[in-house]
Parts: C-alpha cells; structure tokens; sequence
C-alpha cells in the first residue's frame, strides 16, 4: 500500500522548452520524512491534455485567453491525478527529487489509469471549467 503524502506547494504550470510538455513542480512531504521532497510532473500536450480537451469536446471553446486557462484548469488537474497513480506505483517512496514523465513510452502502462480517470472526472471538471472560466 502507498504511503500518504501531503502536497505543500505548487507551482505551474510551466511549458517545458525542447519538449511539447507542461510542468508542476510539487513540494511533497510524508510523515517519516523531516524535510519535503520535489516532485516534477510534466504533461505531454497531444497525449495527454490534448486529449483530455478532446474527451470534453473543448478544443476549440472561447477565447485565446480562455484557451489558456482551460489548459492551466485541466494541467493542473492531470498532474494531481498523475501524482496519485505514480504514489500508488511506488515512484517517489524514497526521499530524493523524482521527474514524472508523461504517460507514454516507459510509463505507457499507467496510461489506462490516467484515461480512466478522465472518464470518471469528465463532467466535474466541465463544471468546474463553466464556474471558473465561463463558457
């Protein structure tokens, strides 16, 4: 079983410069810890936001400026997601800085997960998005 953490900071997202990604760099700490740790994920835009926009059919809504927010709105959900499944996977158990890749080549079999959660927090996150960016 996955031990529990608690995100103390965020920061991001970030567009990683010679990779179509965005990034969140997470403060984490656990309890057998006596200092936090970062975590770095990153999102690939066409595999995993793009599609996430996709699903949500909000590709093409609103503006450029609501464009930008929708991609911080969802980044930012992903990346929680995705810090969930590599603590369930056992990827940052030990006290050292950790990169989550996205969930393609070596990491490709988390991908079901990430897409099953998609599925599952599609209509929250539409909410979410209506409340905060208005469309």
């Amino acid at each position: 079983m996955a031990e529990p953490y608690t995100i103390l900071k965020v920061m991001g997202p970030y567009r990683e410069p010679r990779e179509p990604a965005l990034s969140f760099d997470y403060s984490v700490q656990r309890a057998t810890w006596a200092t936090p740790q970062g975590v770095r994920v990153k999102i690939g835009l066409q595999g995993e936001l793009d599609m996430l926009k996709a699903k949500m059919q909000l590709e093409s809504e609103g503006t450029p400026g609501q464009q930008l927010r929708i991609n911080q709105i969802l980044g930012r959900a992903i990346a929680d997601c995705k810090l969930d499944i590599a603590n369930a996977e056992h990827l940052f158990d030990e006290r050292r800085d950790v990169m989550i890749m996205p969930f393609t080549e070596s990491l490709s079999h988390l991908f079901p997960r990430l897409e099953s959660w998609m599925n599952q927090e599609r209509n929250k996150l539409r909410q979410d998005i209506a409340e905060k960016v208005g469309l």
